[in-house]
């Protein structure tokens, strides 16, 4: 009888700490003034801005945005790691907090609208073929 309440309590603590185990959400959310580029991180298309995204690894991403008339912007952004997120700490704060430890990284791009030389039609034609065959090829 002995040995079965002793399971018994064992069992009790394993349930009541897998329900109290925490978790960690990470997201990056990418906009765009003016909004609707498109965005690729990482060299991944992700979608017009505003745009987001889950990760798991903090770390730095190249984001990359795109949209008619405008300069292509690629970006080497860093996503820093808050405190919780920080070694040893992450440990804990990944699987043992009674809670959900929230990390978003939030970030805004200015564009640079294109200037096209108008004196130079085979730059225009250049960049119309550009952008044929990346329409062509999916990228």
């Amino acid at each position: 009888m002995r040995v079965h309440r002793q399971f018994g309590r064992w069992i009790v603590c394993g349930l009541l700490l897998v329900a109290l185990m925490g978790c960690t959400s990470r997201r990056l959310t990418i906009r765009s003034e003016p909004a609707g580029a498109l965005v690729e991180v990482d060299g991944r298309r992700l979608g017009l801005t505003p745009v987001s995204m889950d990760f798991v690894h903090h770390g730095t991403r190249e984001i990359t945005l795109s949209a008619p008339g405008y300069e292509t912007l690629t970006v080497q952004q860093p996503t820093p790691a808050p405190w919780f997120q920080m070694y040893p700490v992450d440990f804990v704060s990944d699987h043992f907090l009674p809670f959900r430890a929230i990390n978003r990284n939030d970030f805004t791009y200015p564009l640079t609208p294109r200037t096209v030389d108008a004196e130079d039609p085979n730059l225009l034609r250049g960049r119309a073929g550009d952008f044929r065959s990346q329409s062509l090829s999916g990228g």
